[in-house]
């Protein structure tokens, strides 16, 4: 899949002054105790609306929070509170109904009104076809009520919900500056990508990792990185290391060591590692790990060779932290490779939830990081690595 911009259409092709536009967000953030915390997504999204306000569009936001079921399933009040920050608007404890619907008919140009979570309707999350969801109630009540549809919520893309994909059928469609800019970062590093291309992959995650490899390598990847849990399996896999393997880890061993066959010298492992002594941080060689010993980041070492690696790269692609980021003693392998990847020439491209909240943690301002992009989504960001189509950018595409 090989994604130009020339395909959509932007807010720079629509005349929304006066026009209601309905422009899907993504305000989906982490809750703690009940408190929804500011997350970037909020802030980015937040300048595509305050840009549609200044153009003096009558902007609605679409937005869901959590998964019905979930501690993190809530209204949207707080969220609306977060944005309040950034851009002035109304909160409305509804979605279709006759409050929501008068709100919207009730906005004059530049004002901004916030729907509840989207979620809350069962018509969001049902498995039907764009086609499909354009028929449905939630869509044909609001899109009634609009001239313009705006997607800027890359990380819901790989969902074909309602809000996501419904809409865009109805009616005028294009993308916000968010998604514009992810779709132009992904489609950099990975469909237009320089060589040498370099995979950093690490987390917790195997079978998620094992994907990318399996995709990078059938591409022809000059180097794949393993850190984090990932590195500490295909150590484990190729016999380098004892390590105590959970009944549920034995198809990943297993898979781990079919990759390794295949990549050969393209794959690189840790050459040393981090361990836990006394409540300090040692590094001990890969011949000192002893059975069942947790490792809990890479070495310094590892971190001298990945970083020489990456120096040499013209393309960085990195997902998942190298080791146990939460721990100060334990984040310094993910410091060093953020560090390699900020100081480095390469265009990088950075992903995955766990990632950003990584270079969150460690205290890394993005905004430092020249030619270096952080994607801000989870599940559209790997199956975008992956090659895979995702239905809320293809509703979007030109016809």
């Amino acid at each position: 899949m090989s994604e130009q911009l020339s395909d959509f259409l932007t807010i720079d092709d629509f005349d929304v002054e006066g026009k209601t536009v309905l422009f899907r967000a993504d305000l989906n953030s982490v809750v703690i105790n009940g408190r929804v915390q500011m997350k970037e997504r909020i802030e980015e999204n937040a300048k595509t609306i305050r840009e549609l306000s200044e153009k003096k569009a009558k902007v609605v936001i679409l937005a869901h929070q959590g998964r019905a079921g979930g501690d993190d399933f809530l209204p949207l009040e707080q969220h609306a509170q977060l944005l309040r920050n950034f851009v002035d608007l109304r909160y409305i404890d509804d979605i279709i109904g006759p409050a929501a619907r008068e709100g919207i008919k009730n906005l004059n140009a530049g004002e901004v009104l916030l729907l509840d979570n989207v979620r809350m309707l069962a018509e969001e999350t049902l498995d039907k076809t764009p086609e499909e969801h354009a028929k449905s109630v939630f869509v044909r009540k609001l899109a009634s009520l609009a001239d313009i549809y705006i997607n800027d919520a890359f990380s819901v893309a790989h969902r074909s919900h309602a809000s996501v994909v419904g809409f865009p059928k109805v009616l005028d469609a294009g993308i916000g500056r968010l998604m514009e800019r992810e779709l132009r970062a992904l489609e950099r590093a990975v469909h237009s990508m320089k060589r040498p291309c370099v995979y950093v992959l690490g987390g917790a995650k195997p079978e998620e990792v094992f994907d990318i490899m399996d995709f990078a390598l059938e591409r022809g990847m000059d180097s794949i990185l393993t850190t984090g849990v990932i590195g500490s399996l295909f150590l484990y896999a190729k016999g380098v290391i004892p390590l105590k393997v959970d009944k549920h880890l034995f198809e990943s061993v297993d898979r781990a060591r079919r990759i390794a066959e295949r990549g050969g010298r393209r794959i690189k492992y840790p050459w040393d590692v981090a361990i836990e002594v006394d409540g300090k941080r040692e590094e001990i060689s890969l011949e000192e790990v002893k059975p069942n010993q947790p490792i809990y980041d890479i070495g310094e070492k590892t971190c001298e060779k990945y970083r020489e690696i990456i120096k040499n790269a013209k393309t960085v692609i990195m997902k998942g932290p190298a080791g146990l980021y939460e721990k100060e003693a334990f984040a310094k392998g993910t410091k060093e490779i953020f560090k390699a990847i900020s100081d480095s020439d390469a265009f990088s491209l950075l992903g995955g939830g766990h990632t950003s909240a990584a270079i969150s943690e460690v205290g890394m301002d993005k905004r430092e990081m020249d030619n270096v992009h952080v994607s801000l989504a989870g599940g559209a960001f790997l199956r975008y690595l992956l090659g895979k189509s995702l239905p809320g950018i293809e509703v979007l595409r030109k016809h």
